[in-house]
């Protein structure tokens, strides 16, 4: 799906250049949102407890210490919200040594991001242990940067850390095309002003204004993402 496209930073009559993209991890380029649900339920079993099924969209795409946090609440479960995010990661970190099944097209987008040249980040609500094991699989040669959950005062459904990764990339987060998974990652990268491709993993996710829905990154390379940038005029 690779396109013969204009080199980074020129403009055309069209629109203005599409300056760096940000992409989320968990959903988007690795496929291990159910594996936060299962170490979810594993752990509230020991304890237990057994999770609502219907409690895996309240917590999929958020920051560990409001999953975790719900968790604990629904549960009523003896356990510190410190206590429970060791648990977690560590289970979370068991199931990805033994295997980190990537997305359809994320190997390929990230080939082609690189080849060209474009500025990209990854943005996650995952903490820093988690985020460097997985960046061993995808390459951290991809990313100039990485953001993750545990390094900003306010982690997503809040803008911080894509305005974060923006200014570290020295772009304009309106021209910056965000990919995210979920409603959360969705609605942190929309309160930035970035461009949004959004790919669903768990639950749905409707259009909307400066938001493109897609079923996945089989259908995004960097032409489409320069086009968002074209569409804003």
């Amino acid at each position: 799906m690779t396109s013969t496209v204009p080199a980074l930073g020129t403009r055309t009559a069209e629109g203005s250049a599409l300056q760096a993209v940000l992409l989320d991890m968990d959903g988007t380029l690795v496929d291990t949102e159910g594996f936060w649900w299962d170490v979810e339920v594993e752990v509230f079993a020991a304890l237990g407890h057994t999770l609502d099924e219907s409690w895996r969209h309240v917590v999929v795409g958020g920051p560990m210490t409001r999953s975790a946090g719900f968790l604990i609440e629904a549960t009523g479960a003896d356990i510190t919200l410190a206590e429970l995010s060791v648990l977690l990661n560590e289970g979370f970190e068991d199931r990805i040594g033994r295997t980190l099944p990537l997305m359809p097209g994320a190997s390929r987008l990230l080939a082609e991001l690189h080849l060209h040249g474009v500025p990209t980040a990854l943005v996650s609500a995952s903490h820093r242990r988690i985020i460097d094991r997985v960046l061993t699989i995808l390459g951290p040669h991809h990313f100039a940067l990485s953001i993750a959950g545990d390094e900003v005062s306010r982690t997503k459904p809040f803008p911080d850390p894509y305005l974060l990764a923006a200014a570290g990339l020295g772009a304009d987060p309106a021209r910056c095309a965000v990919v995210e998974d979920t409603a959360t990652g969705v609605a942190a990268a929309e309160a930035a002003g970035c461009r949004v491709v959004a790919v669903p993993s768990v639950a749905p996710i409707g259009p909307a204004e400066g938001r493109t829905v897609v079923s996945s990154l089989e259908e995004v390379d960097l032409a489409f993402l320069r086009g968002l940038m074209t569409e804003m005029r």
